[in-house]
Parts: C-alpha cells; sequence; structure tokens
C-alpha cells in the first residue's frame, strides 16, 4: 500500500505557473510508474501526464503538451508537475497517481492507488 500526498496547488493568473508535488509512502516508489490526473467540476477525470519508474520516458495529454512537464526523484520519492503558460481551463483538482506497473502509465485503469488532490485555480 502507497501514500501519496499531493501540495502546491493554488491560486494562479492565466499566463502563470505552479509546480505541484507528489511524496509517496509505503510502497517502493522508484518500482512504478507515476501519473498526474485533474477533475474539473461536473467533468469525469482525465489523464494529464505520466512517467515510467526511471523517469526516462514520459506521455503527456495534448491539452497540456508543451506547457506541462511532469519528472521524478526517486531518491526523494516524491513526482512533481510543473505547469506552465496555465489557462482558466486548467483549473481543476490535481491527482497524483500510482501506476500498477512500471511502464505503464497512459490510462485509468493502469493506475491503481491515489491521493487526495489539490486544488489548482486558474483566473481569467
Amino acid at each position: 500500500q502507497v501514500q501519496l500526498v499531493e501540495s502546491g496547488g493554488g491560486l494562479v493568473q492565466a499566463g502563470g505557473s505552479l509546480r505541484l508535488s507528489c511524496a509517496a509512502s509505503g510502497r517502493t516508489f522508484s518500482s512504478y510508474a507515476m501519473g498526474w490526473f485533474r477533475q474539473a467540476p461536473g467533468k469525469e477525470r482525465e489523464f494529464v501526464a505520466g512517467i515510467s519508474w526511471s523517469g526516462g520516458s514520459t506521455y503527456y495529454a495534448d491539452s497540456v503538451k508543451g506547457r506541462f512537464t511532469i519528472s521524478r526523484d526517486n531518491a526523494k520519492n516524491t513526482v512533481y508537475l510543473q505547469m506552465n503558460s496555465l489557462k482558466p481551463e486548467d483549473t481543476a483538482v490535481y491527482y497524483c497517481a500510482q501506476s500498477r506497473y512500471t511502464g505503464r502509465y497512459h490510462a485509468t485503469g493502469d493506475f491503481g492507488s491515489w491521493g487526495q488532490g489539490t486544488q489548482v485555480t486558474v483566473s481569467s
């Protein structure tokens, strides 16, 4: 069992940046791929970005490609999401998740453990 705790959310103006962090404890962090998801009010949870166990491979939703960067530090058991050029439509609760696999991180079904989420609000 892994515990995931997100931080770094907040209120930012359009065009601004935020960096989310997700600290993991419990299950071996470095053995599994990680991901970020988000859920806006009235919408389903959607995939944002994923990263392999080593950090050598990443994958992004088209809506954030070129603006968001996922990374991880296995020595610190932490995964990050750097968000630049934020838009009002990026407003959502952002969730960190751990995959059941080392190299599968593209779909919701790949993930088995979730954090509680952190709110990101982008004002226009």
